[in-house]
């Protein structure tokens, strides 16, 4: 079915909820919101509980036609995988990292949330004290795979974006060993290059059949808080280098979207498939969801739908 979606002639919004995004209930109230906005594909960690609470989400939206969720895993060295830790011992307690964390992860004591922790970084970029470390949180496929997969998984997506080529290997052919429906791969430049990017593609896509492949052209991770040109720039950059390649898979843009990304896009003749959309996406109705009156109070729950709703018609109009 997701298959078939895919393959239909509209545009797509994919809502990232972020692949380190591991609270059930931010998950749950941006799915139903987004669903109601019209959002097709949900990207979620893989996890189980908060696989159960995208669906639950769905379900509070009341809408499941052509509503799936895609299953996001990375690798090490990927900063999808990445989670914060802050040395007390070391924390001078100035307050930078709380005031940059967009998915208010760092508690008033200085102690990260890891539930809510997405790996950005940008505690680490702005402490001035070396006191923010980040680590691994990597996954076994193996395990949670088939743990996932039955309960419901439309889509697999993989970050592919780690130098290590051995490795990613390894964990593609795991991937389509143990999921026979669409996949996708996002992938940036950061560590790769163009062509480097370009083979990485062509050698993962030659283990599958012709258009059952995304590709989500990747400019700059968990980058998109800012809504202007400037930042959705090196996503539609990504996006024109995988269009010019005349790959057979479908491209979605990524990385540091906003609700600039499609008319930049279009302005640039990308012929894109769909756009996902993250960190803005989150941000923009983060003060509505996180209320404890959030599903009763219809003044809040239709603003927060309003703001939804105008960011995923800009994106597929």
């Amino acid at each position: 079915m997701f298959e078939e979606f895919i393959k239909s002639g509209h545009k797509i919004f994919k809502l990232v909820c972020g692949a380190g995004n591991e609270c059930p209930q931010d998950v749950e109230r941006l799915v139903a919101i987004y669903s109601l906005a019209g959002c097709n594909i949900f990207d979620i960690c893989a996890k189980k509980e908060i696989l159960a609470a995208a669906k639950k989400g769905l379900d509070i939206s009341g809408i499941t036609n052509d509503r799936y969720i895609c299953v996001s895993v990375g690798m090490k060295g990927d900063p999808h995988t990445l989670k914060a830790g802050i040395n007390q011992n070391q924390c001078l307690k100035c307050g930078k990292c709380q005031s940059v964390c967009l998915n208010d992860a760092v508690k008033q004591n200085f102690v990260v949330n890891t539930q809510r922790c997405i790996g950005c970084g940008r505690c680490f970029e702005v402490c001035q004290n070396n006191a923010v470390d980040m680590y691994e949180n990597e996954i076994d496929l193996k395990t949670i795979l088939p743990e996932l997969i039955p309960i419901g998984v439309d889509c697999i997506e993989f970050h592919a974006a780690s130098e290590d080529s051995r490795d990613i290997d390894k964990k593609w052919k795991i991937i389509n060993e143990s999921f026979d429906g669409m996949l996708s791969i996002c992938i940036d430049r950061l560590n790769l290059g163009n062509k480097g990017v370009l083979e990485r593609i062509k050698t993962m896509i030659a283990l599958r059949r012709p258009y059952t492949t995304i590709i989500q052209a990747d400019g700059i991770p968990m980058s998109g808080s800012d809504d202007n040109y400037k930042t959705t720039l090196q996503a539609v950059a990504m996006a024109e280098i995988i269009q010019n390649a005349k790959l057979p898979v479908y491209m979605f843009i990524s990385g540091g979207t906003n609700s600039k990304t499609a008319k930049l896009a279009s302005l640039c003749g990308i012929d894109y498939k769909g756009i996902a959309i993250g960190s803005y996406a989150r941000l923009v109705v983060k003060d509505f969801i996180a209320r404890d009156d959030f599903y009763t109070n219809k003044i809040v729950f239709n603003k927060a739908l309003d703001i939804a709703k105008n960011l995923v018609e800009e994106s597929i109009k």
